[in-house]
């Protein structure tokens, strides 16, 4: 065992206040500290990696699925749809005493404006699928295509803001640039 400079040993107490610990030892210390940190740090990685195969993996099967009740739903929402137009057009017919052609007509205006609705609202989310957002995120990075249009990553300025401002219509190879 080694002496301290007042006589005691150097397991025995820490050493006095004011003096500096040694060196290899604090060292030692820090090193131990990260090699304890890297593995917590790979035991991390691994556990989010195995997370991410399971949620990708249930993704899949899900998507499978949901589209598959989705061709169903689709069968037999048209089906209903038409059972009722029929019905809606016999009793147009037979007890308010509609022709048949006016009836057929009342019947493909009703459709036709549940399908004018039914697109608007899919051109509305189809908006969604254009992540707009992250865009916007990366082109203050320096990414992308819109990326000459964003302001600097420390700037205040807000991204949508700039790029809406500064977007170009095309892109070097004269290609379209979907705004975000």
């Amino acid at each position: 065992m080694s002496e301290t400079h007042d006589g005691g040993n150097a397991t025995d107490s820490p050493p006095p206040a004011g003096t500096a610990p040694d060196l290899g030892e604090s060292i030692r210390e820090v090193g131990n500290a990260a090699r304890e940190g890297l593995k917590e740090a790979g035991g991390a990685a691994k556990a989010f990696r195995a997370l991410l195969a399971a949620d990708v993996s249930l993704a899949r099967s899900a998507f499978g699925r949901a589209m598959a009740l989705t061709g169903v739903a689709i069968v037999f929402g048209a089906s209903c749809w038409l059972l009722l137009m029929a019905t809606l057009i016999v009793f147009l017919s037979r007890t308010l005493g509609l022709p048949w052609a006016a009836s057929l007509l009342i019947c493909a205006l009703l459709s036709g404006l549940v399908t004018t609705w039914a697109a608007w609202q899919a051109d509305r989310y189809f908006d969604h699928t254009r992540m707009q957002a992250t865009r916007r995120q990366l082109a203050r990075l320096g990414i992308g295509e819109l990326a000459d249009s964003a302001p600097d990553p420390g700037s205040t300025e807000s991204a949508r803001d700039a790029v809406d401002r500064n977007a170009p219509e095309h892109d070097q190879d004269g290609n379209r640039i979907t705004p975000p």
